[in-house]
């Protein structure tokens, strides 16, 4: 885990935005799974529910993007912390990760600060990676901003719940 504040924050929030307004993407590891079902349904719900709180309509376009561009400033926190993984580690070591980020966030929690995983900002890794010096050994997987937490509307957004017995089987 690599942690960033001050001057290299800065610097990332403007080559960040940058790339992502110029649409050169650059990922260590690719978004090549598929949402279907009620995978897609969820993902659209949770997407439906910041833009609603946004005020922001599903065809403005423009206000979207605006929207998605604060990824890119961190949501203004003063911290963000880069997760990696060894080249040639994979899925297993993907759900290893998954589950020490979480960990990350309880402990956050724990001590009155928020926390929003990102895995936007593993999009230009390109950028990232000199800064990091991550060399050829570490791939860059996602982001974390973290700060204490303010008041806005979107941090008030919840979505639905899905009910235990859709996603668990009990065997009794």
């Amino acid at each position: 885990m690599h942690l960033v504040t001050g001057d290299t924050l800065e610097q990332f929030c403007a080559e960040l935005q940058a790339k992502f307004a110029a649409g050169e993407v650059a990922l260590d590891f690719p978004y090549d799974g598929q949402y279907e079902g009620v995978c897609k349904e969820r993902q659209f719900a949770s997407a439906s529910a910041l833009r609603d709180a946004r005020g922001i309509a599903r065809e403005q376009k423009a206000e979207r993007s605006a929207w998605l561009m604060r990824d890119f400033s961190f949501f203004d926190a003063p911290a963000v912390a880069f997760f990696t993984l060894p080249t040639g580690f994979g899925l297993r070591e993907d759900c290893d990760l998954g589950m020490f980020a979480q960990t990350v966030i309880l402990g956050l929690t724990a001590h009155g600060l928020g926390s929003c995983p990102q895995t936007a900002l593993a999009s230009f890794a390109n950028v990232i990676r000199p800064t990091l010096n991550l060399g050829d050994h570490k791939q860059l997987m996602f982001g974390m901003s973290f700060c204490y937490p303010c008041e806005t509307v979107v941090n008030e957004v919840r979505t639905e719940h899905t009910a235990s017995a859709d996603v668990v089987t009990f065997h009794i």
